[in-house]
């Protein structure tokens, strides 16, 4: 709901506060007194091109404020929150235009861009010039308000429900369906570079071992020939290491008695001894290990051969590596067949979820087709009270694959003069038939719809007498539910009025006029009517007649 209006120094208008009410605003003023002005400084906050000649004061800045009460508008938060602005119960737009043309947007004081301002403003504000294409092309309105005059809202919604599902469903198994495609043209190589490290079956550490003990088998026979030589200098010859060490540990004992000092010479001598016989034993050992079995070398040969071959084929140092790029392919092939036992899965689901959207849609189109003959009996008549006798109204459905709202267009068609010819609803009507055909939509969904603050400019245009008192009653009817905001020259619409603004211009002291507003007392809004009924002097009977219609 529009709460206040701001605007500061724009063409005629120095500065003006306007502050409606919740129910049917209307906004009378002689012609010329700049009551489109203010449509066009508050189209500039719906994100309409700025135009510099339109800043009479040059020294100054164009500012024009929205404040809008949004603690009830569902759809303008979501909007918010996508748009990443903040949310407060009290929204401010702001659009303000330099004299060099520079123009910044603002919502909360967030810098917007045009579009952005665009799409958030039509949730709050809807000038009926725009309604027609707007509303009956992109927002899906004459859908909406077949559902609306049908009770179809929990319908649609558990509908919208499963079609988002359906949605998400065929999403996941189209990206799976894509994986599955990059996949499959490397699953047959990464099989075969799985095949070789599997059938190569190296273990942990089985290169590098292998590779030492091949370097250890190429010098087997200087191995060899040490490890004898050595066990030999101990164990054989004519003075073997450890018969000396024996003898002289033996010797050693035999003094020791007599001198006991060398008790402790001989048992280091005897430990040396022990020492030395055990290495020899390890000796002996070792020279078993050492083959020279030229067999044993050509295997070892191959397994290193091998390894080496797969570690530069995949770029890794060492047989950990290896082994890990072995257990990423099992994995990735691993996935490859839960890719396709995923997509066997979703295609199932979708087929069942798809066969419930299309039952659901059907029963919507059902219900919508049997709402058409009502909601085309009560337009009619409502057009034959707002001034269009000739003019006949048709609701046509046509069946198209499923979107958010079923499987149906509805389109909304006019034949203007009785000619037999329909056609598109924006097609066939003027901007003032437009306008009152809108109104009677409007007021027949009205409960049902939520709808931004309603600006209706001249609905009346062409209309008089009885029209005229039916479009002021569709207006008030629309005002219970919805804030409506109606510029009109027709008394009989005046008068339903919650609150009456009268535009009027004023010279100043410098005889500069300027466009002002005022809000109407009792009795100033009884003279107003009277004036549009009887002229600027209005006779005792036209002010009866002003009385009669605002007590009516």
């Amino acid at each position: 709901m529009l709460q206040k209006l701001v605007i500061k120094n724009y063409a005629i208008i120095d500065y003006l506060v306007i502050e409606p009410d919740a129910q049917l605003n209307i906004v009378t003023g002689e012609t010329g007194a700049g009551k489109s002005i203010i449509l066009g400084a508050l189209s500039l906050i719906l994100g309409e091109r700025a135009d510099t000649s339109a800043l009479i004061n040059k020294n100054d800045k164009l500012v024009v404020e929205g404040y809008f009460d949004i603690s009830a508008n569902d759809v303008f938060k979501h909007a918010l929150k996508d748009a990443e602005l903040d949310y407060d119960a009290q929204c401010i737009i702001r659009r303000e235009i330099s004299s060099t043309g520079k123009s910044r947007a603002f919502v909360n004081d967030t810098p917007v861009t045009l579009t952005t301002l665009n799409k958030l403003t039509m949730l709050l504000v809807d000038l009926h010039q725009q309604f027609g294409h707007l509303a009956l092309e992109e927002d899906n309105f004459q859908m909406e308000a077949l559902d609306a005059i049908g009770g179809n809202a929990a319908a649609c919604e558990n509908y919208r429900d499963l079609y988002y599902k359906y949605k998400s469903i065929k999403q996941k198994l189209a990206d799976y369906r894509e994986r599955q495609s990059l996949w499959q043209k490397e699953a047959d190589y990464k099989q075969f570079l799985l095949d070789e490290l599997v059938q190569a079956a190296f273990k942990e550490g089985e290169i590098e071992q292998a590779e030492a003990q091949l370097k250890q088998m190429s010098h087997a026979e200087r191995i060899i020939s040490v490890l004898q030589a050595s066990r030999a200098a101990m164990e054989e010859g004519d003075a073997p290491i450890l018969n000396e060490l024996k003898r002289i540990n033996q010797q050693l004992q035999g003094v020791a008695d007599v001198m006991p000092g060398l008790k402790t010479l001989q048992e280091r001598v005897a430990s040396v001894w022990i020492e030395l016989k055990d290495v020899a034993a390890e000796l002996e050992n070792e020279e078993e290990k050492v083959t020279l079995d030229p067999q044993v070398m050509d295997e070892l040969q191959q397994r290193v051969d091998l390894g080496y071959k797969l570690l530069k084929k995949h770029g890794a140092k060492h047989t950990g590596e290896l082994l890990a790029i072995k257990q990423r392919l099992e994995d990735e092939l691993k996935a490859t067949m839960d890719v396709h036992d995923a997509i066997e899965r979703l295609a199932k689901e979708e087929g069942t979820v798809y066969k419930e959207l299309i039952s659901d849609a059907t029963k919507l189109s059902t219900s919508r087709n049997k709402q058409i003959p009502s909601l085309v009996k009560r337009m009619n008549e409502l057009l034959i009270l707002v001034g269009m006798p000739n003019a006949r109204f048709d609701v046509r459905l046509e069946t198209v694959a499923p979107t958010t709202h079923g499987t149906d267009i509805v389109r909304f068609m006019l034949d203007a003069n009785k000619s037999g010819q329909f056609q598109q609803l924006q097609k066939a009507a003027s901007g003032g038939e437009m306008s009152r055909i809108m109104l009677c939509i409007k007021s027949l969904t009205a409960k049902a719809m939520h709808m931004p603050t309603l600006i209706f400019d001249e609905v009346d245009t062409g209309v008089s007498g009885e029209a005229a008192r039916q479009v002021g009653a569709l207006l008030l009817d629309l005002a219970q539910y919805h804030q409506v905001i109606c510029i009109t020259h027709q008394p009989q619409v005046a008068a339903k009025s919650s609150r009456h603004f009268y535009v009027y211009k004023h010279a100043g002291a410098d005889q500069r006029l300027t466009t002002n507003v005022r809000v109407l007392g009792h009795e100033e809004r009884i003279l107003a009517i009277a004036r549009m009924i009887g002229g600027e002097t209005p006779s005792e009977a036209a002010i009866n007649n002003a009385k009669e219609l605002v007590a009516s």
